[in-house]
């Protein structure tokens, strides 16, 4: 592709992500495509001569009955992922320098933006500066190598010996069962194995109880075994709850826990002043994950991982082939050795690109608009005989279920799971149905960009007619 025809095509597909977004609010919130129906678009084969992009838009428009709506006002499934349009040009330009960050020889602005970003971020969020932070992919990635760290402080850097297989006692980390699936799968792939991994009962608003938590270490010492590690859940991906980390802080150092708080989506919350209460004690933490591609609004994917003492992340992580070092090291940070993978992509433009468009004001104040609407529709379901919140409503998702006279539970049951199916094939709007105390509820998670009160009342107004049909 020659320059010329680079910048005629990339004006053309700027105009048809533009126009696509222009009438997202009129299309389907969920995909209405059949299993096959995307790939029967293809041929069986690739092709063998060069195809060229003449009729690329009508090709990709064709593709639209497979995309879910993620940046549609009327998407409240599984949480907010907010691609605001300076997210997509970042990436474009990104894509364009088309650096890739091994050390920081290899791109000195990437990493050095990436430790203004981070540092930035860790002002916006209130931490001290006891944290440092690297961009990692998803939280996923961020939970697995909090895990790592956990397993090689417990153990003296057992991966220098002999590794978890010659050590005399298994190591033990505990959670809460409303944490988010990448939480058990990290602790599985670092080695603890299932046998190893406590679920810690809950109280009522689904919190992990902290008595509970040292009654679990207490047991797992007499039995033997050493605890390594809690993941604090600040907002489950079910319901929101938030584990008191406060409580929890002391008993961790008490028995030599790590700490790991996993606020992936409602760390973003923590740039608002006012709801940091939420995670009280998080100054007591070894390691803290959040995702600004989910609610703050940077495209996906970018995490933020923070750690207290990042030599020993570095002395876990670390790899130093000759062919990595440079006159550079000692003086700079080199990023292959905070997680991971070797080579990175240029994340931290989004976060640049982000602050340049709205600000930190410009960010709050979406939040606090995101958060009014969650508490008015909160208020609605409150105040309306059928209606009944199973969860407080400390951010901006809501869980509930229309319970109709006579109905038995498990008849309630099935007809939330209806209900909620049948707006979504509808196309005019997209929540989730959820099991939660052995029954399914409806689950609504606002905010996604353009998400204004008046989305928000529609949405409740397709609930009640959708519920209403039982």
């Amino acid at each position: 592709m020659t320059k010329d025809e680079f910048k005629k095509l990339g004006y053309e597909l700027v105009d048809f992500v533009a126009e696509y977004r222009e009438r997202l609010e009129t299309l389907p919130v969920q995909a209405p495509a059949e299993p096959g129906q995307i790939k029967a678009l293809f041929a069986k084969s690739p092709p063998q001569k060069p195809e060229g992009f003449g009729g690329i838009q009508e090709e990709l428009r064709a593709l639209e009955p497979g995309l879910t709506g993620w940046q549609s006002p009327n998407f409240y499934a599984w949480f907010p992922s907010n691609a605001p349009l300076h997210s997509v040009l970042a990436d474009l330009v990104v894509t364009g320098w088309g650096n890739t960050g091994i050390t920081w020889l290899a791109s000195p602005a990437l990493t050095e933006v990436e430790e203004v970003m981070t540092d930035w971020m860790r002002q916006m969020l209130g931490l001290s500066e006891a944290f440092q932070g690297v961009i990692h992919d998803t939280a996923s990635t961020a939970t697995f190598v909090a895990m790592l760290c956990a397993r090689e402080r417990s153990t003296d850097l057992s991966f220098e010996r002999g590794g978890l297989q010659a050590e005399p006692k298994p190591l033990v980390v505990y959670a809460s069962a409303q944490s988010h699936s990448s939480v058990p799968k990290g602790v599985l792939l670092a080695g603890f194995g299932r046998e190893n991994l406590r679920f810690v009962e809950l109280d009522e608003s689904f919190d992990m109880r902290a008595d509970a938590l040292e009654a679990a270490i207490a047991a797992d010492i007499a039995a033997g075994k050493q605890p390594s590690a809690v993941i604090v859940a600040i907002g489950t991906t079910g319901t929101t709850a938030f584990d008191p980390l406060e409580a929890i802080g002391p008993i961790a150092r008490k028995y030599g826990l790590w700490v790991h708080v996993d606020a992936a989506m409602a760390g973003s919350a923590m740039i608002l002043p006012e709801m940091r209460h939420l995670w009280a004690g998080v100054e007591g933490a070894d390691s803290i994950c959040l995702n600004p591609h989910k609610w703050l609004g940077v495209g996906f994917d970018c995490t933020l991982y923070y750690v207290r003492d990042p030599e020993l992340l570095i002395r876990v992580m670390s790899t130093n082939p000759s062919y990595l070092q440079s006159a550079a090291d000692g003086r700079i940070k080199n990023y292959k050795d905070w997680g991971i993978q070797l080579g990175r992509r240029f994340r931290a433009l989004k976060l640049w690109f982000a602050l340049k468009a709205e600000g930190v004001e410009g960010l709050q104040a979406r939040l606090r608009r995101d958060l009014e609407n969650a508490r008015w529709l909160e208020a609605e379901i409150r105040q309306t005989p059928g209606w009944r919140l199973l969860s407080p409503v400390r951010l901006q998702t809501l869980c509930f279920r229309h319970e109709p006279e006579g109905m038995s539970p498990e008849q309630i049951s099935g007809h939330n799971k209806a209900w909620v199916e049948r707006l979504n094939s509808s196309g005019k709007a997209m929540l989730t149905s959820a099991m939660l105390g052995g029954g399914w509820m409806a689950r609504v998670s606002v905010g996604t960009l353009h998400q204004e009160r008046e989305h928000v009342a529609e949405l409740w107004r397709l609930m009640q007619e959708e519920a209403g049909r039982a």
